[in-house]
C-alpha cells in the first residue's frame, strides 16, 4: 500500500507521530458522483462549483491511501486535501523531504500563507496558488497568529514532473488560475479521495490535474505571442552562455524598446532578462557538474560565463544550498533539470 501523505521533515516543529494531511469526510456522494460524470466545459460554465461545495460543508479530515502498481507510472498523486490551519505550527521545508522527487500545487482559498523560494519571500492570499519541487531549497508555512484555508494535490512520476518543472520554469512557485481551472483542480482532489482504487485511475485523475494546469498556464493566445516574440532573444541567451550578455544587447535583438521589452520578457519568462540570464548560466553549471565530472570547477565557470570561480562558487551556493564542489560529489539534486529561479539577483545591466 503506499500511503497518501507528505513525509514530515526530520527535526521540524511539524514532525509528528501520525500523518497530518487530512481530508474532508463531508463531501457528499452524489455530488462527487456528479463530478465524474460531467463534461469538462461544465467546469467553466459552473465557476467554482466543487470549491464552494468543499468550504460549505466545513472539516472533517481523514489519510488516504492508495494500492502500489507493479510498473511505474508516469503521474501519480501522493497525497491530496483540504484544510483551515489557523494558530498552530505549520511549516514545511523543502531541504528535509527526503530525497524522492515529487510535487505540492497548493491553492489558497482564504487566510494567508508564507513562503520562501531561495532568497525571495512571497505572502499568499486568496486565489494564490502555489508550486513547489522537493527537494529544492524553499519554505512555506502559517506565521504568529495568522489563517490559512486551502487545499492541495501532490504527486510524483517522471511526466508528472515534467510538466510542473516547465511551469516553474515561466511561471515561478507562485501564480494566478482560472476560476475553471480551479474548480477542475478540486473535481480531482475529490475524485482521488472518493473514486481512485486502483493504481490506473489515481494516476490519470493526477495526469488530468496536470494537464489542467499546463493549459492554463500555457494556453493563453497573449502568452503565445510573447513567447514567440521572445524566441529570438532566448535562442541567442542560449548560444552564448559562455560570453558576456549585457541587457542592452538583448533589447537590440528584440527590436523593442529598453521598457517594453523588460516588460514583455518578464511576463513571458517569469524573470527579469538578467536574472534569466543567470538562471540559465547555472543551469548549464549544474548539467556539466553532473555529466562531464572531468571539468575542473573553475573551468566549469567559464564555459557558464562566469569570469570569477569564486563569485561563481558563491552565487551556486545561493541557488542550491550547496557548494559546486559538493554538488558534484553528492549528486542530491541529480535529478533536477532546471535550477532555482528567483533566488539569486542578478545585476541591472551585465550579468
Amino acid at each position: 500500500m503506499t500511503c497518501m501523505q507528505d513525509k514530515p521533515e526530520s527535526g521540524s516543529p511539524t514532525s509528528l507521530s501520525a500523518p497530518r494531511l487530512r481530508i474532508s469526510l463531508a463531501f457528499r456522494w452524489g455530488l462527487c458522483a456528479y463530478s465524474r460524470a460531467r463534461p469538462e466545459k461544465d467546469y467553466a460554465f459552473k465557476g467554482n462549483f466543487v470549491l464552494q461545495d468543499l468550504i460549505e460543508n466545513g472539516q472533517s479530515m481523514r489519510t488516504i491511501s492508495l494500492p502500489r502498481g507493479r510498473q511505474r507510472l508516469h503521474a501519480m498523486p501522493t497525497s491530496t486535501g483540504y484544510e483551515v490551519r489557523e494558530d498552530e505550527i505549520y511549516d514545511w521545508d523543502g531541504r528535509k523531504r527526503g530525497q524522492t522527487p515529487f510535487t505540492v500545487l497548493q491553492h489558497t482559498i482564504s487566510g494567508t500563507g508564507r513562503l520562501r523560494y531561495e532568497n525571495r519571500n512571497y505572502r499568499l492570499q486568496k486565489n494564490d496558488t502555489l508550486l513547489v519541487l522537493v527537494p529544492h531549497n524553499h519554505r512555506y508555512w502559517l506565521a504568529g497568529d495568522e489563517r490559512w484555508e486551502y487545499f492541495w494535490i501532490s504527486m510524483n512520476g517522471e511526466e508528472a514532473l515534467r510538466i510542473h518543472k516547465s511551469i516553474l520554469s515561466v511561471s515561478g512557485p507562485v501564480f494566478r488560475l482560472q476560476p475553471a481551472t480551479i474548480d477542475h483542480l478540486a473535481d480531482c482532489s475529490l475524485r482521488l479521495i472518493k473514486g481512485a482504487a486502483s493504481p490506473g485511475a489515481a494516476s490519470a485523475i493526477a495526469y488530468e490535474a496536470a494537464m489542467a494546469l499546463y493549459d492554463d498556464v500555457f494556453g493563453s493566445h497573449a502568452f503565445a505571442e510573447k513567447q514567440s516574440v521572445m524566441q529570438p532573444v532566448i535562442d541567442h541567451i542560449g548560444a552564448n552562455l559562455d560570453r558576456p550578455l549585457p541587457v542592452a544587447d538583448l533589447v537590440q535583438i528584440s527590436g523593442l524598446s529598453r521598457a517594453h521589452f523588460s516588460r514583455c520578457f518578464a511576463e513571458s519568462e517569469g524573470l527579469p532578462p538578467a536574472e534569466f540570464v543567470l538562471q540559465q548560466r547555472l543551469q548549464r553549471a549544474a548539467k556539466l557538474l553532473t555529466k562531464a565530472d572531468f571539468l575542473p570547477v573553475k573551468e566549469v565557470a567559464i564555459l557558464c560565463g562566469f569570469e570569477d570561480a569564486n563569485y561563481f562558487s558563491k552565487v551556486f551556493r545561493r541557488c542550491y544550498g550547496i557548494t559546486p564542489s559538493q554538488f558534484r560529489t553528492t549528486g542530491m539534486y541529480a535529478n533536477l533539470r532546471t535550477p532555482a529561479r528567483r533566488g539569486v539577483r542578478a545585476p541591472d545591466d551585465e550579468t
